[in-house]
Order: C-alpha cells, then structure tokens, then sequence
C-alpha cells in the first residue's frame, strides 16, 4: 500500500470516529429523554446544537488553522471527540452532556478540511478525487458498521455503551494519526482573500444553498430515525438498530454507485439523489407498517440517502475548484447547519402536531434543493461556464 493510501485511510478511520459521535446519538435519543425525563425533541437538541457549532465556527476555524501542522491538528481533533465521549459516558447532567457534545464540534470541520488536503497532498494529481472519496468514505462506513452496532449494544445494556463504542473508535484513530501521519506537514498558509472570493461566486452560492436545504431534507426524519419507527411501525431498539445496519449496508453500495456516477454527470447524480427527497416521504407516510413493508422502506431510504455528503462535497467543489479545504469546510459547515435545521423543523413538528408528519417537511426542503439546482444550471448555460470535476469514492 502506498503512503498516501496509508494517509487517506488514517483520515477515513478518523471520519468515522467523528461521524459515530455526531450521528451514533440517533439511535439512542429515546433512551436518552427517557433517562432525564425530557421530550425527544429536547434530546435531540445534543444532535442540533453539535451541528449548529459546526455551522457557525467551520469555516472561521477552518481559515484561523489552515497554516498549522496537519498532524498536530489531527491529533488535537480526536482527542477532544475522545474527551467528549468518556465524559458522556458517565451520564453528567444534561447541561453537561451537551457541553461536552459541542466541545468537538469546533473542529469538526478542521478535521475533515485538513484529513482531505492531507490525502490529496500526499498523491499525485490524478489521484485527488479517488483519496478524497477514500476519506469521504468513513461516513458510509461509520453507518455500516459503529453507528448501528453502537445502537445494538445501547439496546441490550444501556444508552452509555453507545459512547464507550465512540471512545474506542476515537481510540483507534488517535493512534494511527500519530503512527502514520508524518510530522512537520506544514502547508502554504493561502491569504483569506483568496479563499474566501469564492463567496461572490453565484454558482458555488447556489451549491452551498442547494446543500443546505438537501441536509435538511434528510434530517428533518433522519434525526428521529429510532423514535419515528417505535411510534410510527412499533419496533423495539434491538430491531431498529438492525434497521439502521441494513440502513448502512444499502449506503456503502449507493456510496459507491454515487461515485461512479459523478464522474459522468454531477448535475444528473444531484437531481437522481435528490429525487428521493420526494419519493421517501410518500412511502414512510403509505407503506403500512408490517415489518418486510418496513424492510422495503429502509432499503430505498438508505439508497437515497447515503451519498449526501458525497454529493454536496462534489456540488460545491465543482464551482470551486480551486478552493479545496475552504470549499469542504463550507460543504461541512452548510451541511451541519441544514442538520440543525431540519432536526429543529422535525422537533417543532414532533411538538405542535404528530411524529407521523415529519417526513413532509423533508419533501417541502427537498423541492428547494431541487430548485437550486434547475437554478444553477441555467445560470451556467447562460454563462456558458460548466466546471468539470471528477469524482470516485472508491
């Protein structure tokens, strides 16, 4: 295996420590409001509020770090996730336990930024977007594998398992950042001003907006994924936290049709994935709830789903080409905030109607991401300025 393989599966390990911090409290949420005696939608503020940090520090953290050591930063990231996780492990109030959940979220984007430049940095041109999607690729992985096993063991002991899941993770990845990262990775640190000019770019705007309301899409359901099938299909955790493993399994796969498929067309990928915004929600709503119904509905959701973050990385790179860490920190940082959107929009929903109707608010932000793109498109056949990017997550 060739080192910058080795770098951009050390940064993919780490990717899935993070996202089995942010997205393992899904699974457990009903546990959780259960043992501090709160409401779901309440609960569900520990994954809102560590997206909402996410959302307003990423790219400010993002610009401040980009000169620093690339290790030292690694290192530094997962040790507080590590951190964040023993302490919610021994079940601290409930104030605490939020804290602590949104300590890692400050440099949650760094990670991500500085993992991706690493890989790219350590290959050769050719090889940017294959090692970009290696690294991208811990979020399918964390779906397939820790988050729903996480879920499993909570279901069978308690809710705290789930976080000693995410500190042996957490574990793991801070030893192989320190044994295979070399050291004194220093990068040129880019003046803001040339990073940030991208800003003013209307198609790259109208990627960022098209991402924002695809996240929200999602995750206006995908947030109360365990509580929406014990209400709404009446299974028990242990079942549920097989749902989200088949959830994962179907992802790894779309994942890497995804992949195939941005190298073709990114613009058809978007709007064949985003379809789904729309189709999902008509199903969850009149599918019935025996459980092979239910089965059949995992199946298209996880399809659909799973290459999001994929899909609105290589959206939003694809107008910035030449802005690869601050555009990936805004595809995190945008996409979080679609995050604490749409778990905020399914909480008030939860709240003021019925868990039932949550999916509707995901087709009414899926239709606005679908308009962004229509919109971008025509803005750039009437520039007639079509960016090229290629794209496999292999």
């Amino acid at each position: 295996m060739k080192l910058n393989k080795k770098i951009a599966y050390v940064g993919c390990l780490g990717m899935i420590g993070i996202i089995t911090t942010e997205f393992g409290i899904i699974g457990i949420l009903p546990q959780i409001a259960v043992y501090y005696g709160i409401t779901i939608d309440k609960a569900a503020y520990l994954l809102s509020a560590f997206a909402l940090v996410i959302a307003l520090t990423g790219p400010f953290m993002t610009l401040l770090l980009s000169g620093f050591d690339r290790k030292k930063i690694m290192l530094v990231t997962i040790f507080i996730f590590f951190f964040s996780t023993i302490v919610s492990a021994f079940s601290p109030p409930f104030w605490l336990l939020m804290i602590v959940r949104m300590l890692p979220a400050f440099l949650q984007p760094v990670y991500i930024a500085t993992a991706i430049a690493a890989a790219v940095a350590s290959g050769k041109k050719s090889q940017e977007n294959q090692l970009m999607g290696i690294v991208l690729g811990g979020i399918a992985l964390a779906m397939v594998t820790t988050v729903p096993f996480a879920t499993y063991l909570a279901s069978i002991f308690s809710w705290q398992v789930s976080f000693y899941i995410q500190t042996i993770v957490s574990t793991l990845a801070l030893v192989a950042i320190f044994k295979t990262m070399p050291s004194g990775d220093i990068p040129e640190k880019k003046s803001y001003g040339s990073q940030i000019r991208i800003l003013k770019d209307s198609p790259f705007i109208l990627s960022t907006a098209m991402n924002f309301f695809m996240i929200a899409s999602w995750f206006s359901t995908y947030s109360y994924f365990a509580d929406y099938l014990v209400k709404t299909r009446k299974l028990d955790m242990a079942t549920i936290s097989y749902m989200l493993l088949l959830f994962g399994v179907v992802g790894v796969f779309s994942n890497w049709l995804a992949g195939k498929m941005l190298t073709k067309s990114i613009t058809n990928t978007i709007a064949f994935f985003l379809s789904g915004t729309i189709i999902i929600p008509v199903i969850l709503v009149y599918s019935g709830d025996s459980i092979w119904t239910t089965v059949i509905v995992i199946i298209i959701w996880g399809f659909f789903y799973a290459p999001c973050f994929l899909n609105a990385s290589a959206y939003m790179i694809s107008a910035a080409p030449k802005s690869l860490e601050f555009a990936n920190s805004l595809a995190t940082s945008f996409g979080n905030l679609g995050v604490f959107l749409g778990t905020a929009v399914g909480g008030w929903i939860i709240s003021h109607s019925a868990i039932n109707n949550i999916p509707w608010a995901g087709m009414a932000f899926g239709i606005l991401a679908l308009l962004m793109v229509v919109w971008r498109s025509i803005l750039e056949k009437k520039n007639k300025k079509v960016v090229p990017i290629v794209v496999s997550n292999k």
